[in-house]
């Protein structure tokens, strides 16, 4: 009796340390690296004299060499060896390039810090989190991803917040170097303490043959999920990577505007643990809508007249859908395709929406440098994440995996 105690206690003990590994994944390689970046943006035109598309291009040229070259590479390693490895990597590389862009004035290292910010993302970030926890969780996969997810919630409420004290005291450039240390201490021991599990149903049932890639590849499903959340992530990093420069064009100081950016991350935290219930309670695919039609209602609001409380209400609005939209997307991933494929389709994936998350960004700022204005640019993202909504309501009721 009591060795079948231990046994049912081990797997909870370790289904903990698992989370909180993905959860400090996230909030430091997403959280912080991803999202305390553009905090930094206006100091970067100001002191080096580029643009705002040219700020915003460094992201672009990350993601669009990184994800060609190592996305599907990242996907097949971790089904092949499993997480761990290429997390600690992802912490390292993504900590270096932070500390790299505190002092990169020129643009050539501008974009080389950038690009090892990419590989940290896509060695260390969503990708071998969602894995993670889909290896780890058969039950409750949902609230499990929800509860992970919410490290990137965290993260990016505190990174303003921690940037905008350091900048006061210490200067941008030491802000930003201190960053990426806190990134490596909060991202590496966490990973060097996990164990790779086989990814094994929990009671024991036969597993199911691994579905092969050219199938994946050739299925109408895979292309509907793709393409539909690449408009979504499309959308929201459009808005993510400009909302500090739109918030300064208002004259928020540095302090308010990173209180509303930290508002925003805090509002995905409500979103992740909604959603996170909801894909356990409903079709994952109306759940996928749901989030999508969220950030397309939220945008508009940033184009209206000024009135009491509206950029606040946006926050809260924009901030549960983007809790929601990483997050659904390796749900729906397993749920039609089977988690013993999910790091080589996630893999193929995640190029796709790193790609679009790269682009749009650069594209609104293009738009703003010609205009003057945003008004263009948040229309186009509005456009962007109704079409997504609309693409995967084609995508099938799925039973979901166990």
């Amino acid at each position: 009796m009591k060795k079948n105690i231990e046994a049912d206690n081990a797997p909870r003990s370790s289904q903990t340390y698992i989370l909180a590994t993905a959860f400090f994944a996230l909030l430091a390689i997403v959280g912080f690296a991803l999202y305390g970046l553009p905090f930094f943006y206006d100091f970067m035109t100001k002191e080096y004299g580029w643009s705002r598309a040219v700020v915003t291009s460094g992201n672009a040229a990350g993601k669009l060499i990184v994800a060609l070259l190592f996305g599907f590479l990242a996907g097949w390693l971790i089904d092949r060896y499993g997480p761990r490895s290429l997390m600690m990597t992802g912490a390292l590389l993504a900590g270096t390039a932070l500390i790299g862009l505190s002092f990169a004035s020129t643009l050539p290292m501008f974009y080389l810090f950038y690009v090892m910010n990419a590989l940290g993302y896509v060695f260390g970030g969503p990708l071998p989190s969602q894995v993670l926890i889909s290896r780890w969780f058969d039950k409750n996969r949902g609230k499990a991803m929800g509860i992970a997810y919410l490290g990137i919630g965290t993260g990016g409420a505190l990174v303003p917040l921690i940037a905008a004290g350091l900048e006061k005291n210490m200067g941008w450039h030491m802000a930003l170097m201190t960053i990426g240390v806190l990134v490596i201490l909060i991202a590496f021991p966490m990973a060097f303490f996990i164990k790779d599990k086989k990814t094994e149903p929990a009671d024991n049932k036969q597993i199911a043959p691994m579905v092969p890639m050219l199938d994946i590849i050739l299925n109408r499903n895979f292309w509907l999920l793709l393409i539909g959340s690449l408009c979504s992530i499309g959308a929201v990093g459009g808005i993510m990577q400009h909302i500090k420069l739109y918030l300064r064009d208002l004259s928020f100081t540095q302090t308010e505007a990173a209180h509303v950016m930290s508002f925003v991350l805090l509002s995905s935290l409500a979103g992740r643990v909604l959603m996170g219930f909801l894909a356990d309670l409903i079709n994952r695919k109306y759940v996928m809508i749901l989030i999508y039609v969220i950030v397309a209602l939220a945008i508009p609001l940033l184009l209206m007249p000024e009135f009491p409380g509206r950029i606040y209400i946006f926050a809260v609005i924009f901030g549960i859908g983007l809790g929601g939209d990483y997050m659904i997307i390796p749900l729906m991933a397993g749920d039609l395709f089977g988690v013993r494929a999910l790091g080589r389709t996630m893999g193929i994936i995640l190029v796709a929406d790193g790609i679009a998350e790269a682009l749009f960004p650069m594209l609104v700022g293009a738009f703003y440098d010609a205009t003057k204005s945003y008004s263009t640019g948040f229309i186009v993202l509005i456009c962007l994440a109704t079409l997504g909504a609309v693409i995967v309501s084609f995508l099938p009721k799925t039973k979901q995996a166990t």
